[in-house]
């Protein structure tokens, strides 16, 4: 099976995920929003970096929302 992300994507998610562990991880455009508190939210913002630069990462998952129900 190929691979999902390329070895450079893995390697944003890498640095954003050591910035996260030094506490000097932020969200928001150009890392004015607040601190981050989750190892998810790192690497979500390790993955939008990879995007942004063009790199092999697969799309964002689609929200699924609920039907609604025909009376």
């Amino acid at each position: 099976m190929a691979r999902r992300y390329s070895k450079s994507a893995s390697r944003d998610v890498e640095r954003e995920m050591r910035r996260y562990k030094k506490g000097k991880a932020r969200s928001g455009k150009g890392g004015k929003g607040g601190k981050v508190k989750s190892r998810k939210q790192a690497i979500a913002i390790g993955l939008s970096e990879a995007r942004k630069k063009g790199k092999k990462v697969p799309k964002k998952a689609k929200k699924k929302g609920r039907k609604k129900r025909k009376r």
